[in-house]
């Protein structure tokens, strides 16, 4: 907001506003300069970037790209936040995950900046019966305690009251939640589990413990199955509605129902679309309060977790830097509880340092970004503000889907969710294997001489529902075929890069093929001959003008001297004796897979 002088000066006055029909004509005049003759609201589509869910993202928005306000802070429709004051009272909950942790280590991480614990117990995690000895020494009545025990949540929760009442904590100083989430837990195994406990462990948490809650509406297991936002938001929505028609059926009321809920969200390297998923998601679960007469009981609380989908095996140091915007993307939008999954999380069990870097995450973006001084930093943008009415729009519809398809678990069963997401997941698996959606250290500027970063095995996580994806998973597999023919015969797959001309023609698309074969575990030679190598396999590189040149002659030269299969790094020409072309935009992984093929890499 631009604030007048006292003397009601503006400096601008004297000059008339820039219409959108004139930057448009500006746009359309630099774009013809790179040889796209497009005009008006062509130009500017020619700029605009798309997102799943038939979501774009445009060059430019004004006051023109209006939005439902948004409202206050702490007020229907809670899209700035479920609390008047928001996270601005330290910040918000810094909240970490263990899943074979010791005392040591969770008392490690409650000192040193850890607010709450969310432990994962039963088969993935923790034993049960451990439950008193990982939380010796915590004070209960300080720290909040968040349990995961997926089908044993009710001897899991029966457990933490016991240590409750054993250690003389007060009933309305207990905090945290009991982890129900028994649709979550079909998600992730495709196998159901009775409601009546929980929704006795729920009618307990409301008489009794005003702090406590017992469900958790997770949307991970969708995230983590290649979901987009609005099919997270979708789900979460379904579920929450799922789980109102269950606690008000066993005779809590409305308000008692909806206080018994918290909802868990991915945070992604997208800041944008995180801060807009999460505004978003307040929003729907606030009409939902609206639509069941309980407007005021409609402020969703919110955990955040830096998105396992992104995180990757090799380079894995590259995590810290998708794991500070995600988390800084979940604190500007409001995320009441964050998780920071440490670097080494797709690798095994987190050791000391890497734990030490999750927590001090989020440390520094409070105490000394000060992130969470100012509610909704983002509100007011109209990106922001039409993004977040657009993914919410876009949640909505998914929602309506899962409930025309009988609620959330007959969607779940049928297989409607599954399939949805796997479609999502298809195309978006095809922009990774373009290289379209790049990921540094993986697919792009890979290091194959990397040391590898070793961890111990982690439990295995609840298999035979929803599949996890990774992004990195194409590649890992490329890698892995790498990595076992170095093991064999103590030499990686080659490709000899053969660069015609003077080092200003061919250094681009050099550096261009030897990113795209690193990516499958091939080494780019450039050294020497062709025939000094060891390869087999060639790509020319050089410019499109040597190209009409030499790339013939220099194609069947060296398939004279052995060369089995010659590419050529550029768009696809009428060079004789070249066998196929690599370039942006090229499907990176089919690519790479059928060279390793015609090597003998299996």
């Amino acid at each position: 907001m631009t604030v007048l002088p006292d003397d009601g000066l503006e400096l601008a006055a004297e000059f008339p506003d820039a219409t959108h029909e004139q930057w448009q004509r500006l746009v359309a005049g630099v774009l013809r300069k790179s040889g796209k003759d497009v005009e008006g609201p062509q130009a500017e589509e020619a700029l605009s970037t798309a997102l799943e869910d038939g979501l774009r993202t445009r060059p430019l928005y004004s006051a023109h790209d209006t939005a439902p306000p948004p409202g206050l802070p702490g007020f229907a429709p809670f899209v700035r936040g479920g609390r008047a004051a928001g996270n601005t009272v330290g910040g918000w909950d810094v909240r970490q995950r263990h899943t074979a942790a010791d005392g040591d280590a969770v008392l490690a991480d409650l000192e040193n900046g850890v607010t709450s614990l969310w432990l994962v117990l039963g088969e993935a995690g923790l034993p049960v019966s451990s439950l008193g000895r990982v939380l010796d020494g915590v004070l209960l009545d300080l720290a909040p305690v968040v349990l995961d025990a997926g089908a044993e949540v009710e001897p899991a929760a029966r457990e933490l009251l016991r240590l409750y009442a054993e250690r003389g904590v007060a009933k309305e100083a207990a905090r945290g939640n009991l982890g129900a989430d028994p649709l979550g837990h079909e998600a992730r195994t495709g196998q159901p589990y009775d409601f009546t406990p929980v929704a006795e462990l729920a009618r307990l948490c409301a008489e009794e413990y005003p702090g406590l809650r017992a469900l958790i509406v997770d949307a991970l297991p969708y995230h983590e199955a290649g979901g987009s936002a609005a099919q997270e938001l979708g789900a979460s929505l379904a579920t929450g509605v799922a789980y109102l028609r269950e606690l008000t059926g066993a005779g809590l009321s409305v308000e008692q129902a909806c206080g018994q809920l918290e909802f868990r969200y991915a945070a992604t390297a997208d800041q944008f679309l995180t801060i807009a998923k999460l505004r978003a998601a307040r929003r729907l679960w606030a009409r939902v309060a609206e639509v069941c007469g309980v407007p005021a009981a409609g402020a969703q609380t919110q955990h955040a977790v830096t998105s396992p989908v992104m995180m990757t095996r090799r380079d894995p140091w590259v995590n810290m830097l998708r794991t500070t915007i995600a988390t800084l993307a979940a604190g500007a939008g409001g995320a009441d509880s964050v998780t920071v999954l440490p670097f080494d999380h797709a690798l095994g069990l987190p050791d000391a340092f890497a734990r030490r870097i999750a927590r001090n995450t989020s440390t520094i973006l409070i105490e000394e970004s000060h992130l969470s001084r100012v509610i909704d930093p983002a509100g007011g943008s109209w990106y922001v503000e039409r993004l977040t009415d657009e993914l919410a729009h876009a949640g909505w519809e998914f929602f309506q889907e899962i409930e025309r398809a009988g609620g959330q678990a007959a969607a779940l069963r049928s297989g409607t969710v599954r399939d949805r997401l796997a479609e999502t997941w298809a195309a978006r698996g095809a922009r990774l294997a373009k290289r379209r959606e790049p990921v540094t250290g993986v697919s792009e500027f890979p290091h194959l001489a990397e040391k590898p970063v070793v961890r111990r095995p982690a439990p295995e996580p609840p298999s035979g529902g929803l599949p996890r994806v990774h992004r990195d998973e194409a590649y890992e597999e490329l890698r892995a075929r790498s990595d076992a023919h170095l093991a064999t015969t103590g030499s990686r797959p080659r490709v000899y890069l053969a660069s015609l001309g003077p080092a200003a023609a061919h250094t681009a698309r050099t550096t261009f093929a030897a990113n795209l074969f690193q990516a499958g575990g091939i080494e780019a030679v450039t050294d020497g001959t062709f025939e000094e190598s060891g390869a087999t396999e060639v790509c020319v590189c050089s410019s499109d003008a040597l190209y009409e040149e030499r790339a013939a002659e220099a194609a069947a030269s060296l398939k004279s001297a052995g060369a089995t299969h010659v590419f050529l790094a550029g768009r696809p020409g009428q060079y004789t004796d070249v066998d196929a072309y690599v370039f942006a935009g090229c499907d990176a992984v089919a690519v790479l897979s059928a060279t390793l093929d015609r090597m003998g890499v299996s």
